[in-house]
């Protein structure tokens, strides 16, 4: 009786088994006690002796570490190239100065508050990448345009993009003029060792970075002078009377400072490339300036009558041929025109009360062009006699212009630009070249 229930239950267990693998589905009861006893769990597969190596533990580990920076990298580097790329804070163009000697974190600060960025770490960010490549960023002064994004302003750090300011230096100034412009310009720094040779800077307009120092720019136009000199010397024409490149500048200069108008700059050159064919004296009245004053190159005051005959080293009233050196610093417009003159006949001009002149190839002509002058000054002096003939000619003016001859120890006062016999210069203008 007691032994029945177990044979019971064995006899069930078959058929239980039977019907779970069967091909039919059909559920197949189970005892009571059965029922109630828990199922049997399968034992774990234990790892393999290979897979518990702490090699292998801690491959896994760095692994597992390698990735989540990789993900967490990838997610910042892709939120970071938004904020890199993205517009900025800027509302409108700005100018800011880069000092010397600035590290990435001060250059950021300083960007920061000049408005030009707001996202400082990705701009420290994007630096130390470029740093990796061997690229760094250059101090110096920078326009940023408005919304430059942090690529715009690193990019513009990196090219070294600084803002190009310009001076612009006339031309017929001495070198002593130069200087003082450029000791007064603000954005240049340092200072001129010595005034550079007269006739050696070219006349232009330079640009250069802030911080610049007066030294290089000099270099510069000296550069610029050499250079254009020796193209136009190339290409001179044979007919002009002078030697050397340093004669051709030292000619130009006075051709600069007696050009009213730039299209008569050829014949200015013309009429006294003939005058040191025919050895007649220059006669120019910069040159009496430039002997008197130097570099300082303005007299202030019309030419008195006493100094056209006062002798100078550069006063060519009273010396033959060239002066010893440049009146002052030609531009390249003089020097073509002084290389390639005009095609003229005319030794003389005289103004025509226009700012221009009037050139003439014979004495007599001359002589009706001063008339002229005479008349119209006149008539500016005097409105009641602005009826008066044209073709008069005052007594003053018939009796200044001797006629053109060789140049001779002590020449009568002949200037190409007819002078009266007065205190002072006919042309109120003279003493202020």
């Amino acid at each position: 009786m007691g032994s029945s229930p177990n044979r019971d239950d064995e006899g069930t267990r078959p058929s239980d088994t039977g019907a779970a693998s069967g091909s039919s589905k059909r559920y197949a009861p189970r005892s009571p006690r059965a029922a109630l006893e828990p199922e049997r769990v399968p034992e774990p597969k234990r790892p393999s002796r290979r897979a518990r190596h702490p090699i292998v533990i801690a491959g896994n580990a760095v692994f597992t570490i390698v990735l989540v920076v990789v993900i967490a990298a990838g997610i910042a580097l892709s939120v970071g190239k938004k904020r890199f790329e993205e517009p900025g804070p800027l509302p409108g163009e700005k100018t800011v100065n880069i000092p010397r000697g600035l590290g990435v974190r001060d250059i950021s600060e300083l960007l920061m508050r000049e408005g030009v960025i707001s996202q400082q770490w990705v701009f420290i960010g994007s630096v130390a990448l470029l740093k990796m490549r061997d690229q760094d960023l250059k101090f110096g002064e920078y326009r940023f345009a408005k919304s430059a994004s942090i690529r715009d302003v690193v990019d513009t750090l990196v090219e070294g993009k600084v803002v190009q300011h310009a001076i612009t230096i006339p031309e017929g100034l001495t070198s002593e003029q130069i200087v003082a412009r450029l000791m007064e310009n603000p954005i240049l720094s340092g200072n001129i060792k010595e005034i550079p040779k007269e006739g050696t800077l070219l006349p232009e307009t330079y640009g250069f970075p802030r911080g610049m120092t007066r030294e290089q720019l000099i270099q510069r136009m000296q550069q610029a002078q050499r250079r254009v000199v020796q193209e136009i010397w190339e290409r001179r024409s044979p007919e002009v009377p002078v030697k050397t490149p340093e004669d051709l500048v030292t000619l130009a200069s006075i051709v600069e400072k007696e050009t009213g108008k730039p299209e008569e700059r050829s014949r200015v050159a013309a009429v006294f490339a003939n005058r040191l064919k025919q050895r007649i004296r220059l006669q120019s009245d910069p040159t009496i300036i430039y002997g008197l004053v130097g570099g300082k190159g303005t007299l202030g005051r019309p030419i008195m009558r006493s100094e056209i005959d006062q002798p100078t080293p550069y006063n060519t009233y009273t010396i033959a041929g060239l002066p010893p050196g440049p009146i002052a610093n030609p531009g390249r417009a003089s020097l073509e025109a002084t290389a390639n003159p005009a095609r003229t006949k005319e030794l003389f001009f005289v103004a025509d009360g226009t700012g221009g002149h009037t050139f003439s190839e014979t004495l007599d002509q001359h002589q009706r062009a001063v008339a002229r002058l005479r008349q119209l000054e006149q008539q500016q002096r005097d409105p009641a006699r602005q009826q008066a003939p044209a073709d008069q000619v005052p007594a003053a003016a018939q009796q200044t212009v001797p006629a053109p001859e060789p140049a001779v120890a002590n020449p009568p006062p002949r200037n190409s630009k007819e002078r009266p016999r007065q205190p002072q210069a006919k042309r109120q203008t003279s003493g202020q070249q």
